[in-house]
């Protein structure tokens, strides 16, 4: 893992963690590369759209092609890890 993957998983981390604070679904154990939106974290449909806006204003500081990320073969993808997020947008910033 690089530098930038390295850098880029940590403040998703803080991303995540703050927008799951509130909720009542409890993930169990540290957040890593593997954690998955839906699956472990009990992401919503609507939470990925506000994940994304976030991830554009703090992190990325611009519009990111999501849609490449989050459509596979014109059908959404079932879920999505940290680590396929962190390498998505080191690979477009």
């Amino acid at each position: 893992m690089s530098a930038n993957q390295e850098v880029i998983v940590a403040q998703l981390k803080v991303l995540l963690k703050d927008f799951t604070q509130d909720w009542d679904h409890e993930f169990e154990g540290e957040m890593d590369r593997s954690t998955k939106l839906l699956g472990d974290l009990g992401f919503e449909s609507i939470d990925i759209i506000q994940l994304v806006v976030a991830i554009e204003e703090d992190i990325s500081k611009k519009k990111v092609p999501f849609d490449q990320l989050l459509m596979k073969d014109g059908r959404y993808v079932d879920d999505l890890s940290i680590g396929q997020i962190a390498d998505f947008l080191v690979e477009r910033m």
